[in-house]
């Protein structure tokens, strides 16, 4: 009584894992996502895996030929179906034990295909008409190979319940038309299933091979080196030379594995050909392992009957040891693609189109205001941005760029001079003009113009960055590519509108600063104390009087006659060749001044004098207009750019898009958001679908 209960609890288990993978492959979904355990056939090409399967089944229905037969997983599930009270035996329609037709046809067993819903096939024959079908139709006929597997039932009360994935055979060399890669394909695709740590490894070796030679152990032991979640399966015993064995290999003494190694015998290639009845072969299989004298002894653990109850209770215990954790992953996965869905706008997508760009709009207009502000949850620990980045530019780009203006690399000493001359007009000054001053440092604040308006630029290029973070990072803008488009065409020419006025308020701010200059500025040096600076320099650099003419009474009508008689150099000296020079040619009459008259001489004590004044009141004055711009074009591009943006973007955007003949166009959604959509919701369906099927356990 208590085994029956067991075997029942054993069914319902496996028939619960049944139900997901077909759940999953009936939305086109791998089980992949959920992990589900199961039993997966490994093994090279005529290693006999396809007699093992059929052996378990009892019938004959795997397609048979050389080369790749197997081009696609086959997911077989066997379910254990007692004959219903009062039906007909097997035995009636059933063939004879040792007649020669396998797949005479039995009320009682059937199979049935996930891709042909309420379609029985009672015909094995026509099983196999139908795997051979379906993989053409998914591979061609040219022997390659799809990852997409096929999921066949079959119903019987000859089969223990049971799931098996039969993989394509190991191969090496490509036959006929096979790709040249299709070593690498078999490779990648057998690694997919069974690099699963619930993945149960049935590793299908030929018993008259060595065993070390084994692709199919070879293949389990680089994914499950210990062995731990891997049995074997040997086939072709009968065919060992006289005198070996494998007891070596079920003693586990060559490659233990811990799950432990299963002898079969399985048809021949001519029982094949003549049809020899499955339940003949097992019949003879028992008879082989209880007369052989090196398995005698073990007959009861040899054998296909003894491979299925152990397969059957290794599934068993498997399932129930991973169900909590398939119950969590499931839950897990329901949430991630539920999230999902409403970033795409939910299972039927948005309702009114008018809310749906009002909501964008306000949403995108608040992540701007945040992400200017700096109050956004999403800051940045590597680098700066948003408004971080604005400042930055103020602060540092435009600040280092005004002060590093020195007024003095383009205007040179002998340039000072020629522009105090030129500013005294006809007559000579008596004092240093303040003419030549501001004409100098009205051109150096000019030159504050050009570092002005790269900063309203680089501003700008922030506020571009800006627009295309928040485009990437909003979800609405993924399913409505038009929309996204035309959020951005808004939105830049929005910007360069305003754009306008920035650039034109600070011209106008180095405009207000070159047309009037302020000399009576609380910070300005005066004429007064330059003229005392530089007369200290002066003073400074002369050698000290000599101390022993200090005493002597000085003939001031000697000197006065002396000093009259001395020549001073004209007021344009230093633009004309020495006085020496010009006594060659005395007598000579008065000559016409040159077409250009330009100065030939190094500065005279008075020329020094007057530039240094004049140097050190356009240093001055230029510091204080630098000071005075680096405050004040931050504060212009803030008032009519930055500023402006966050109180004036909402309305220009309401105006620009919320428009009735212009939303259905907005709002049309791009073919990757509606065939995710598609997909997440069969998911979801499928996920929901699983949770109860688990639910009930």
């Amino acid at each position: 009584m208590a085994a029956s209960s067991s075997a029942g609890l054993g069914l319902e288990i496996v028939n619960v894992i049944n139900k997901l993978q077909d759940v999953f492959s009936a939305v086109g979904t791998s089980s992949s996502q959920i992990d589900l355990p199961q039993i997966c056939v490994l093994g090279s090409q005529s290693s006999g895996k396809s007699s093992v399967l059929e052996n378990i089944v009892g019938r004959d229905f795997l397609p048979r030929g050389s080369g790749i037969v197997t081009r696609r997983p086959l997911v077989l599930q066997l379910i254990h179906r007692p004959v219903p009270a009062g039906a007909a035996g097997s035995s009636g329609t059933q063939a004879k034990v040792n007649g020669t037709a396998n797949n005479t046809i039995n009320e009682n067993e059937w199979g049935e295909f996930l891709h042909l819903p309420n379609e029985k096939f009672y015909d094995f024959d026509k099983i196999r008409q139908e795997i051979v079908r379906d993989t053409e139709a998914k591979t061609g006929k040219n022997a390659g190979i799809s990852p997409q597997p096929i999921n066949l039932r079959i119903f019987s009360p000859n089969v223990l319940t049971l799931t098996l994935v039969d993989l394509p055979g190991l191969t090496k060399v490509p036959v006929g038309d096979q790709p040249r890669d299709i070593e690498k394909q078999i490779r990648d695709m057998l690694l997919k299933y069974i690099s699963k740590p619930s993945c149960i490894i049935l590793a299908v070796t030929a018993a008259n091979v060595d065993l070390a030679n084994s692709d199919g152990l070879k293949l389990a032991r680089d994914v499950d080196p210990e062995g731990t979640r891997t049995i074997g399966v040997l086939t072709k015993v009968d065919l060992m030379d006289q005198g070996t064995d494998v007891v070596d290999i079920l003693a586990g003494r060559i490659i233990p594995l811990r799950l432990g190694y299963v002898p079969v015998v399985n048809r021949g290639q001519r029982d094949i050909e003549q049809s020899k009845a499955i339940s003949a072969a097992l019949e003879h299989e028992r008879a082989f392992f209880e007369n052989h004298p090196s398995y005698k002894g073990k007959a009861q653990y040899c054998g296909t009957p003894f491979l299925a109850r152990k397969l059957n209770m290794i599934l068993m215990h498997h399932i129930r040891a991973t169900l909590p954790d398939i119950k969590a992953r499931i839950t897990q996965q329901l949430q991630k693609y539920n999230a999902e869905l409403q970033t795409l706008g939910g299972p039927m997508g948005d309702g009114n189109s008018g809310n749906v760009v009002l909501s964008v709009i306000t949403e995108f207009t608040s992540e701007f205001r945040t992400v200017i502000d700096g109050n956004t949850n999403d800051l940045s620990l590597n680098e700066l941005s948003g408004g971080a980045r604005i400042s930055f530019v103020f602060h540092e780009l435009f600040n280092n760029g005004v002060k590093g203006i020195d007024p003095f690399d383009q205007v040179k000493d002998g340039d000072i001079r020629t522009i105090l001359y030129n500013s005294s007009g006809s007559t000579p000054s008596l004092f240093v003009g303040t003419t030549a001053f501001e004409v100098i440092v009205k051109q150096q604040i000019k030159r504050l113009e050009d570092p002005s308006q790269k900063c309203c630029q680089l501003v700008y290029d922030e506020l571009i960055r800006i627009l295309g973070q928040l485009l990437a990072k909003i979800q609405a803008f993924r399913r409505y590519p038009a929309l996204r488009d035309r959020f951005n065409a808004v939105v830049v020419n929005f910007f360069k509108t305003a754009m306008q006025p920035t650039t034109k308020l600070v011209s106008d701010l180095v405009a207000m600063q070159a047309c009037y200059v302020n000399t009576t500025h609380p910070d300005f040096l005066n004429g007064h104390k330059a003229m005392a600076i530089v007369s200290e320099r002066i003073a400074a650099s002369k050698p000290p009087p000599d101390p022993k003419k200090a005493g002597t009474p000085i003939n001031n009508n000697k000197d006065l006659d002396v000093d009259l008689k001395k020549e001073e150099p004209s007021f344009f000296g230093s633009f004309f060749p020495s006085k020496a020079a010009a006594t060659k040619k005395k007598g000579a009459p008065m000559e016409a001044p040159p077409a250009q008259i330009r100065p030939q001489a190094a500065l005279s004590e008075r020329e020094t004098m007057e530039t240094d004044v004049i140097k050190l009141l356009i240093h001055s004055y230029f510091n204080i207009v630098k000071r005075e711009m680096i405050d004040m074009v931050p504060k212009a591009i803030s008032l009519t750019l930055v500023n402006y943006s966050k109180e004036n973007l909402q309305r220009e955007l309401l105006q620009e898009l919320y428009k009735p003949d212009v939303l259905d166009e907005l709002l049309r959604e791009s073919e990757f958001v509606v065939s995710r959509r598609k997909e997440v919701v069969s998911m979801i369906s499928a996920l929901n679908k699983a949770e109860e099927i688990i639910a009930g356990v």
